[in-house]
């Protein structure tokens, strides 16, 4: 796992929107290296933010990003891993749910590529919901499409809309789906909420070959609480007029 420069150029853009004033976690410890060929374009990023930082300032011997991370604002990163081989230094395994300590510890948790690897995917996301405080935010780039054999899941947009935010009541703030190859494409595609139109997201034709993330951006908002029932927003739609195992849910308008 590491932050590379289409990850980066996110995260530069929300160290002017989002400064943490607490603890600050990673799942995994994530690495941070600059090719010199595409060093310019962490330069360019950095002075699209007003930076007078260089990609030389960010970098550390051991090859990890916790300078980077400080020095874009976002705090003295922690890092959570089954295991302490790249030295995390919270070992837990994100298939079992988190100890009751770990709750509400974290203004901001960064995940660039971690629960694609991770089997019990729900357990997985409501740990991360758990550990943030109210007005924290989770940040996410797991495959979307073109990621062959390389974890266990690949992820669809719907997953952020009917976990994060109706299940939730978290706000989504960001999902889209960015181009990693070529490094550093211009590829862009957000996407809305499926319930808003009761229709499943038409992609076909639109995703470019290569490997693509789903990147988005999620805040617990005040209040916010897991209801243990997530459903398919287009099935939701057709299920709602009829008798069905639970209650419906659909809190978005849905167009005639």
């Amino acid at each position: 796992m590491g932050v590379d420069i289409e990850l980066f150029q996110q995260l530069a853009d929300l160290s002017t929107r989002f400064q943490p004033g607490g603890r600050t976690l990673m799942l995994g410890r994530h690495s941070f290296a600059v090719a010199e060929r595409i060093a310019w374009k962490f330069d360019h990023a950095l002075s699209d933010i007003g930076s007078d930082l260089t990609h030389a300032d960010l970098i550390q011997e051991d090859g990890y990003c916790e300078t980077m991370m400080r020095k874009l604002g976002l705090g003295e990163m922690e890092a959570m891993d089954f295991s302490d081989y790249e030295g995390a230094s919270i070992i837990h395994d994100l298939n079992r749910r988190i100890p009751s300590e770990m709750e509400g510890q974290f203004d901001f948790i960064f995940d660039g590529g971690t629960i694609e690897h991770v089997f019990n995917v729900p357990v997985a996301l409501e740990n991360v919901f758990r550990m943030l405080k109210p007005g924290g935010r989770f940040v996410s780039a797991n495959g979307f499409n073109g990621w062959p054999a390389h974890g266990i899941y690949q992820f669809n947009p719907e997953l952020v809309w009917t976990f994060w935010s109706r299940n939730c009541g978290c706000e989504v703030h960001s999902c889209m789906g960015i181009h990693k190859r070529p490094r550093g494409g211009k590829y862009r595609i957000n996407f809305r909420d499926p319930a808003i139109t009761g229709k499943r997201l038409r992609l076909k034709g639109k995703v470019p070959s290569g490997r693509i993330y789903l990147y988005y951006e999620v805040e617990r908002t005040p209040g916010a609480e897991i209801k243990n029932v997530v459903l398919q927003s287009d099935y939701e739609t057709k299920w709602q007029d009829h008798n069905n195992a639970g209650e419906t849910r659909l809190d978005a308008k849905v167009d005639a």
